[in-house]
């Protein structure tokens, strides 16, 4: 085999930093590859070389391989490590890989074909004597077969698409009343998201745990685990939470399941990096679920309880070396957790968010390590996945991990953008979830009204550290001896602080000893701003000190007090706005940057209060926007393929 010199990554964001890092650890060059929305992001700056590959959309970029390949060429790159999403697991990217003469740091084509194809996968389990679910997996697709299956299997049940993932095309059908109707949302989904419509069926299993093993194999026969890893707090089938090991593992069971794992891999002479994964139950019983072809997004936690670099085995394989541990020799020791960092807001039913970051600082701290692909003055476009990054923690014991985490996840600052910061340290505080005792079904149990998903409502101290920070700012400029100066210092200052459809009258007293007294509804605070430089403040409120990020730019002041960010508006000399009067104006916003797909409405048309009425496409979601009135369509200002900015009018109903 060839010698690997340069290694381009056909990726972006924290996994293309990710690979890069030990890459070029381990003396190799790196090839990045940018789009136009990523033409100054850190993957591109940390790269020994760059090269462009096209507009934004993914299909134009970065799920375009024949750019891909060309980059390859023009850089002089061997290997391309294509990362997970995108094309990593796509057999035909990694057989032009290997026709153009270049290693694919994965497995082969024909293991990623058989394993990305569920209906193929599951025979080829059952054939290789791992333990599968009951279903039908069968070539015959029309509606009286499937319904035929279903009864046999009995209910409830689960639709999947077969060459689905992360929730699409997949529906939990309860009973036979609503089997046909599912069937079809399952196929639509199917075909737009995967191009086959090609569907299983599976008993469905109520509330079990997500366990999975990782896998490694060499281009020798050999083939290894390394551990497993409990994925079961998830939203929507979207992994959350991971960590490893799993809380309720055995040695006998974990023995079990990674002996099924490896009959998976051996069934496809599997190479490279995967993870099988299966569903547990109360019982101790496990099932296939479904193997990835590559790196998972949740590796940290496998690497921080072996430690082991998972990029640096892809690396050390792909160049032909034999694995470099024997199964009796690999190790775990203690315990670490992985969350998922998004530009989303729980509180608008999770809507992905767009827009500069004005403040980025990573959490730090023994046994924390936080995986990223931010900068500072960044934009997070609508083009992508809203996933940010990876916070992870390690320690001795679970209880520590968690810790851990759970600060780690307070100390991270995210500004100008809203994250879920407020719900993960929610989930990691939970009772159940600090004893351990959840399954997938825990969000839904336990967070459907719970406080992070409900508009944050600043405390009383909070709006007091805002309103002292807008009066020190606008002090700062003046001679330090006059700064706050008034010549009525005894009359207090009102301010207006202003939050989405929310604001907040507060009046701000200057004292000669330089505190501030603030009142905020029935509340009043003694405030002294001790040190801020435009970035981190170091405040007192009644007598107690703290420190807090803060970004205050164009009237807007965005504040970090943890976890999350709140972001104030001052409207202290803007004209009174009657809130209720602007919603009943019916004027339709668009509530991030995106793309519209489908204009429902024309002008002149009666819409009801409810009714769809546009469809806006962002971060590789479709997000429908609905009619807050009855009334008339006044005015539509957009059409189909519009680009357009967050809070841009998009329509008028009178």
């Amino acid at each position: 085999m060839p010698a690997i010199r340069k290694i381009l990554i056909a990726n972006r964001g924290e996994i293309a930093c990710r690979i890069q890092r030990t890459a070029q650890a381990l003396g190799y060059r790196t090839v990045a590859v940018f789009s136009d929305a990523d033409a100054d992001a850190l993957h591109v700056r940390m790269a020994d070389e760059a090269v462009h590959i096209g507009p934004a959309p993914v299909q134009q970029s970065y799920l375009n391989s024949a750019a891909i390949l060309e980059a390859a060429k023009r850089s002089g790159a061997d290997a391309i490590h294509p990362g997970y999403g995108f094309l990593s697991e796509n057999a035909g990217f990694a057989q032009a890989c290997q026709d153009a003469g270049l290693t694919f740091i994965g497995p082969s084509p024909a293991a990623i074909e058989l394993m990305g194809s569920k209906r193929l996968s599951k025979i080829a389990m059952l054939a290789a004597g791992v333990p599968c679910i009951a279903g039908y997996q069968g070539t015959e697709q029309d509606d009286a077969t499937l319904s035929r299956e279903a009864e046999r299997i009995g209910y409830p049940l689960m639709i999947k698409a077969s060459a689905g993932g992360g929730g699409r095309g997949m529906r939990l059908v309860h009973g036979s009343e609503q089997l046909l109707a599912q069937i079809r949302t399952a196929r639509s989904e199917a075909l737009n998201g995967f191009g086959s419509d090609e569907l299983i069926l599976e008993q469905a299993l109520i509330n079990p745990r997500h366990v999975e093993i990782q896998l490694f194999g060499d281009q020798h026969g050999q083939l290894i685990y390394l551990g497993e890893r409990d994925c079961s707090i998830q939203r929507r089938h979207q992994k959350v939470i991971e960590e490893a090991p799993c809380p309720v593992m055995t040695a006998e069971l974990r023995q079990a399941m990674g002996e099924a794992a490896l009959k998976a891999g051996r069934a496809v002479d599997y190479v490279g990096a995967g993870t099988v994964e299966f569903l547990l139950d109360a019982r101790g019983q496990f099932y296939f679920l479904e193997m990835n072809t590559r790196l998972q997004v949740e590796h940290p936690v496998t690497e921080l309880i072996t430690g082991l670099d998972l990029v640096a085995w892809q690396l050390h394989i792909a160049a032909g070396l034999p694995l470099p541990l024997r199964q009796e020799q690999v190790q775990l020791n203690g315990h670490a957790m992985e969350v998922r960092l998004y530009a989303e807001d729980p509180a608008q039913g999770f809507l992905p968010q767009t827009g500069h970051v004005h403040g980025w600082q990573a959490a730090s701290g023994e046994g924390v390590r936080v995986d990223h692909g931010l900068l500072e003055g960044q934009i997070v476009s609508p083009f992508y996945d809203p996933m940010l990054g990876k916070i992870i923690a390690h320690g001795a014991t679970r209880e520590e991990a968690r810790r851990k985490l759970l600060r780690a996840v307070e100390d991270c600052v995210l500004l100008g953008v809203q994250g879920n910061q407020r719900l993960l340290a929610a989930l990691l505080d939970h009772p159940d979830f600090i004893t351990g005792d959840f399954s997938t079904g825990f969000i839904g149990e336990h967070f459907t009204e719970h406080a992070c998903l409900h508009p944050q409502v600043p405390t009383a101290a909070e709006l007091a550290i805002a309103t002292a920070l807008l009066y020190h700012a606008a002090a700062v400029p003046q001679p330090k001896a006059l700064a706050g100066w008034r010549n009525n210092a005894s009359v207090p200052l009102s301010y207006r602080l202003g939050q989405d459809e929310q604001q907040w009258p507060v009046a701000l007293t200057a004292l000669a000893n330089g505190t501030l007294q603030i009142l905020t509804g029935d509340q009043t605070l003694a405030v002294r701003v001790l040190e801020a430089d435009g970035r981190i403040a170091r405040v007192e409120v009644d007598g107690v000190r703290k420190r807090c990020a803060y970004r205050l730019a164009a009237g807007q002041l965005w504040l970090c007090t943890g976890p999350g960010g709140l972001r104030f508006e001052d409207r202290t000399q803007a004209p009174v706005v009657d809130a209720q009067a602007s919603a009943r104006s019916g004027t339709l916003k668009a509530p991030m940057d995106g793309a519209i797909v489908d204009v429902l409405v024309s002008e002149g048309s009666a819409v009801s209060k409810g009714q769809l009425l546009v469809v806006l496409e962002a971060m590789k979601m479709e997000h429908p926007l609905k009619a807050g009135i009855d009334g008339v369509l006044k005015r539509l200002q957009v059409q189909v393929g519009d680009q357009v900015k967050n809070r841009q009018i998009l329509l008028e109903v009178e």
